[in-house]
């Protein structure tokens, strides 16, 4: 039986990047990869992307990459009913508490008076603008509760996501099955060899 795969993209990923080609191509898996940003760019409306997929039709694996790794999480959380493994790929655990670490306190308050803040996206090579809207999703959905059978990825190098959130998350929450610490960056270019192996210790859980 072919695995069927729902994958979320990180934050200035896209549907074609490596991860979800390597699902497809090399393991043969049937990969739906939905443009995470098509409802907006906060963390409540990625995820409702992501419903809208698991409430139309079945997958074996909700998967994701930082913060589409958040936002399958946190569809975890919402839809406990649902049957699925949860492969989360240095999942953005704590995003609300990243950002602000980032910004002084003048720049948060600037972009909540504001309700706006530029952001240089690298995927598309331009500007785009946050609302505040962004800050109020995090503040809500940085820490969803894990409803599925999980296996969390992360790079000891990751210099963006703290791997210390995915072990908070991993030590919490009775679902998840494993926690494997990779020699890797942020951007897990590693992590495609693990993938086969963590599917099946979620699937079998």
């Amino acid at each position: 039986m072919m695995m069927r795969v729902l994958f979320a993209h990180g934050f200035e990923g896209a549907p074609d990047g490596g991860k979800p080609t390597y699902m497809s191509e090399v393991l043969g898996w049937d990969v739906t990869t939905p443009i995470m940003s098509s409802k907006g760019w906060n963390i409540e409306q990625e995820t409702d992307v992501l419903l809208d997929h698991i409430d139309a039709e079945e997958f074996d694996l909700v998967a994701g990459s930082s913060m589409g790794g958040l936002a399958a999480a946190n569809a975890s959380a919402l839809r406990p009913n649902a049957r699925f493994g949860l492969l989360l790929i240095a999942p953005a655990f704590g995003l609300a508490e990243m950002w602000r670490s980032n910004l002084s306190p003048e720049e948060m308050q600037a972009w909540e008076d504001d309700d706006g803040r530029a952001y240089h996206h690298h995927g598309f090579g331009h500007d785009i603008t946050l609302g505040w809207d962004f800050m109020q999703a995090a503040e809500k959905m940085s820490w969803p509760r894990l409803n599925h059978p999980t296996v969390i990825l992360h790079g000891l190098q990751d210099d963006i996501v703290p791997i210390d959130n995915s072990r908070r998350i991993a030590s919490e929450q009775e679902n998840v099955a494993a926690l494997m610490e990779i020699e890797d960056g942020h951007r897990m270019q590693k992590a495609t060899m693990h993938f086969e192996t963590a599917a099946e210790i979620c699937l079998r859980t």
